[in-house]
């Protein structure tokens, strides 16, 4: 069973500013509640073909994996691949502008588990939509009263 998790908010920050923070690996642990460490395999900066190991909970489980950026319009788009790991997965971040200039943030999760991971599918299935709502929710938190603080 495929994953396909699609979430999406406005944060009230420039598109290039969200862009920046949240596609700077260095951040993750900020606004990710289940990403426990990450460790840069490449130089930085984020450019394609960066790599990283990441290490999450989740489920109750331990997952390591690295991603490697396969594609990247700054302050537009970021996709990141799974190159190892316990199944092949893409993560996509998107940032637009609303009409008001803000931030409209798409994070998108997809992927086809494999072997004991395929068992979880389901479960994973309906999980990752609460994770990652809580996970933009905490970057908008986070973000907006950065902006709060700097007026």
């Amino acid at each position: 069973m495929p994953v396909d998790v699609l979430t999406q908010i406005v944060l009230r920050r420039p598109p290039a500013e969200v862009a920046a923070f949240a596609g700077n690996w260095d951040n993750v642990r900020k606004w990710y509640v289940n990403i426990k460490a990450v460790e840069w395999e490449t130089t930085p900066p984020l450019v394609v073909g960066s790599r990283a190991a990441f290490v999450a909970q989740f489920l109750g489980r331990r997952m390591a994996y690295t991603y490697e950026v396969a594609e990247l319009v700054p302050g537009e788009r970021l996709v990141m691949r799974t190159a190892e790991g316990p199944f092949p997965m893409e993560t996509t971040y998107t940032w637009e502008a609303t009409p008001e200039g803000w931030t409209r943030m798409t994070l998108r999760n997809r992927g086809l588990p494999t072997g004991f991971s395929r068992l979880l599918a389901p479960v994973m299935s309906l999980a990752m939509p609460r994770a990652t709502n809580k996970d933009l929710a905490a970057l908008k938190t986070l973000l907006e009263q950065d902006r709060a603080t700097a007026s």
